[in-house]
């Protein structure tokens, strides 16, 4: 009886050079060729001559078929397939559809896969341990990929996404980026490869929370590097531990790790002798000075209070201003934060935040529903300043108007937003100033956007309208950006200043959110407190 011969050939990214000697051999001793057009046409000198059946992508299953019908008839034949075979590829379903009574032999090849290119392309952002995911739910339900995705993200693997984005599945992709930045820190180096060692490739680096803002196609692949990768020059990498692992990565600011302190505002932060977060006491989550004076308040009636803050300079600010609460530091995502709120029994939850910090509030609110913990929103009065401006509810609608206006353009904002104004496509001939508070991270943040060092003013607000007016004036600003931050962030003395300048004032209104319980001043939170103390 004649045996046939089926080979499973990988053929890499497309890139001729990159095909496998093997693979060639494999292409060159078959005489039926199957795979999808596009794979036939990068292993063109391999396969001329031979009988070849193209099907579309959708028809993966018949073109097993084909392929293995051929075998069996005793021909010599290759199935032909991107990356490897063996990922995310043609040949589980071959093992799926292959008889144990089959008699062929059967050679797979291996191939470079899109994981392998596109770290090629980046760097060395693969360094250590990583996944790769699929957001292709095709095959595969979407409530595994989400729960797969939260997996790989609260063990802060690198990882390699496939199947990025179609017209069909527009929103999965930023799914996916939300449950990573519940993790992941913002500042988190990735790359997006398009089109790898083939014409029109593409490689950007950007930090994860730039992603979001970004689209993709099924061309694309993601790589989410872990706390540790690095950028050095035009490459991204991820350290193997030959060298001391970076103690700041290890614990300020790391996804799912808490850096919890009482101490003084002048003592040195004992890494390994964190205390124990108290039982039944208010936390408050801070992200503004409004939080802080909250949590003051609080501890001065007596109440044991937790704050939590996103990193070590705001942890700074609360041990040197709200001496007696106890300070939980960094980027803990909602898997921690649940255990720390449930494990400590948690009396109130309170919501502090910054008004533009959405994702944060949204965690916050699950948490209290799911945890039946009373919540509260503490939320700055909005201000209306008593001055002209211009007002948007848009990033990109602020960011193209500030183009439109000036040409040395003041962003009193932080760095959240910074790439959407500095990475414009008309912005390269715009002076970008930014005020910042003084923060290493969102300092070293701002740089690695693009920021010039000689345009970045770091200081801690808020500012009145003189010190605004005077710097205006002598750096030249004509276009000044804000974000609409209430009293407490200063926004009345930066519209006012403006208007005495004769510039425009363009503002990005607050977003708008529904929370469960809302107060705009301290006193309805203690008055709430004593309520449920008596009751």
């Amino acid at each position: 009886m004649t045996t046939g011969l089926l080979n499973l050939v990988s053929v890499g990214p497309g890139h001729c050079e990159l095909i496998a000697p093997q693979a060639a051999d494999a292409l060159r001793n078959s005489d039926i060729i199957v795979g999808y057009s596009l794979y036939l046409r990068w292993v063109a000198p391999w396969i001329k001559g031979k009988h070849i059946h193209t099907l579309p992508l959708t028809q993966e299953r018949t073109r097993a078929d084909v392929a293995l019908a051929s075998a069996r008839a005793g021909q010599r034949v290759a199935l032909v397939s991107s990356g490897d075979i063996g990922v995310y590829a043609m040949a589980a379903l071959l093992f799926e559809q292959m008889d144990e009574a089959d008699t062929f032999d059967l050679r797979i090849t291996p191939g470079i896969t899109a994981a392998n290119a596109c770290a090629s392309l980046l760097g060395s952002p693969l360094s250590h341990d990583f996944a790769t995911l699929s957001l292709s739910d095709w095959l595969c339900p979407w409530q595994w990929i989400e729960h797969r995705a939260r997996h790989i993200a609260q063990a802060d693997l690198a990882v390699a996404l496939y199947n990025v984005q179609s017209k069909r599945r527009l929103d999965g992709i930023y799914k996916i980026l939300r449950i990573m930045l519940e993790h992941k820190r913002a500042d988190t180096w990735c790359g997006a490869v398009r089109n790898a060692y083939r014409q029109d490739q593409q490689v950007d680096i950007m930090p994860l929370g730039e992603l979001p803002k970004r689209q993709f196609d099924m061309l694309t692949t993601i790589v989410i590097g872990n706390r540790f990768t690095q950028r050095k020059r035009q490459w991204i990498y991820t350290p193997r531990g030959y060298s001391d692992w970076d103690e700041k990565r290890t614990l300020e600011d790391a996804a799912g790790d808490a850096v919890i302190s009482t101490a003084p505002a002048n003592a040195r932060l004992l890494v390994n002798q964190p205390v124990s977060v108290p039982v039944n006491a208010v936390w408050v989550f801070s992200g503004t000075s409004d939080g802080n004076a909250l949590a003051r308040l609080l501890v001065a009636a007596g109440l044991p209070t937790v704050v939590s803050v996103a990193s070590a300079y705001g942890m700074e600010l609360v041990r040197r201003n709200v001496p007696g609460a106890t300070v939980v530091a960094g980027r803990l995502g909602i898997e921690r934060r649940r255990q720390l709120l449930k494990d400590s029994r948690a009396r109130l939850l309170i919501d502090a935040t910054h008004p533009y910090s959405l994702e944060i509030s949204h965690q916050l609110i699950e948490l209290s529903r799911e945890l039946d913990l009373d919540y509260f929103r503490y939320e700055r009065p909005d201000s209306h300043a008593d001055a002209p401006t211009q007002q948007y509810d848009s990033v990109e609608a602020a960011a193209q108007a500030a183009i439109a206006s000036g040409r040395r353009i003041f962003l009193a904002m932080g760095v959240n937003y910074l790439a959407s104004f500095i990475q414009h496509p008309d912005a390269a001939d715009r002076a970008w100033y930014l005020r910042l508070t003084p923060d290493p991270v969102k300092l070293q943040r701002a740089l690695e956007l693009g920021m010039q060092r000689d345009r970045l003013i770091a200081m801690q607000g808020p500012f009145s309208q003189t010190l605004n007016e005077a710097l205006w004036r002598d750096l030249r600003i004509d276009c000044i950006v804000s974000k609409a931050s209430g009293d407490a962030g200063g926004y009345p003395a930066k519209a006012r200043a403006a208007h005495a300048l004769g510039i425009p004032f363009i503002t990005i209104r607050r977003p708008a959110i529904v929370y469960p319980r809302v107060a705009e001043n301290f006193a309805a939170i203690l008055s709430f407190l004593q309520a449920t103390s008596s009751a």
